[in-house]
């Protein structure tokens, strides 16, 4: 895929919403694709889109976790050196609620890098130093003790179970105030055609409950107010 297609995919998925996105994927029979647990550390924050760049956790070792892994070739700091300009980082904490899997330091480096959002199913810590990052996070809550408290790393780039969900490197993953969805990289384009339509559909829909239009019929539309429909997008510049 060019970088032009690519941005343009990116473009039309800011456009629509999370809720939007699992109600077309649910037409295609793709049910499981929210990832559970991950809320907006800041509400408000804006709808972001990126290609996933996925990190995995699994449980604690105490000869494993350790502080000084923190300095081993496979750790946290060198998948975030690993990270590409514009990823969304999904990381698999496998809900784990009391070590937080990523602080000020490593959320500030991933904001240098370009890295557009973390999103995982586990916490994240010095809460006051990550906000103050400007990284967006999308997370389960916060806890102050270290990763190694209570998980392992074990590596970057590779499927993981982030929410539940399957994730795989290179998915797409759209984030807004309903939390994350995961779009299969293979179904990218033909998703967003239909969802950029479905958004155009319901702000149709909208405009005619706003009219007083009762819902039966409407939404969803029958023949008759597909008709309408038809009519109004062929009035559109």
């Amino acid at each position: 895929m060019t970088t032009e297609n690519e941005t343009a995919l990116i473009e039309a998925l800011s456009k629509v919403t999370t809720a939007t996105l699992t109600t077309v994927l649910l037409k295609k029979g793709l049910r499981n694709v929210w990832l559970r647990g991950a809320a907006p550390l800041n509400p408000g924050q804006p709808r972001l889109v990126g290609r996933a760049f996925t990190l995995r956790f699994v449980p604690a070792r105490e000869d494993l976790a350790t502080p000084e892994s923190w300095s081993s070739p496979i750790s946290t700091r060198a998948a975030i050196e690993a990270m590409p300009e514009g990823c969304i980082c999904v990381t698999d904490a496998m809900g784990v609620s009391d070590a937080g899997i990523f602080g000020d330091i490593l959320c500030a480096r991933m904001k240098k890098r370009g890295v557009a959002a973390l999103v995982t199913d586990g916490v994240v810590r010095d809460v006051a130093g990550v906000r103050a990052t400007g990284l967006p996070v999308w997370c389960s809550g916060v806890a102050a003790p270290p990763s190694v408290a209570g998980l392992t790393f074990v590596n970057w780039q590779e499927p993981v179970a982030c929410g539940g969900v399957a994730v795989y490197p290179g998915d797409m993953i759209v984030v807004d105030d309903d939390g994350a969805v995961l779009i299969p990289a293979a179904l990218v384009e033909e998703v967003a055609a239909q969802a950029t339509e479905q958004e155009r559909l319901e702000g149709w829909i909208m405009d005619q409950v706003d009219q007083g239009v009762p819902l039966p019929g409407l939404y969803p539309p029958n023949a008759e107010n597909k008709a309408k429909y038809a009519a109004f997008k062929a009035g559109q510049p």
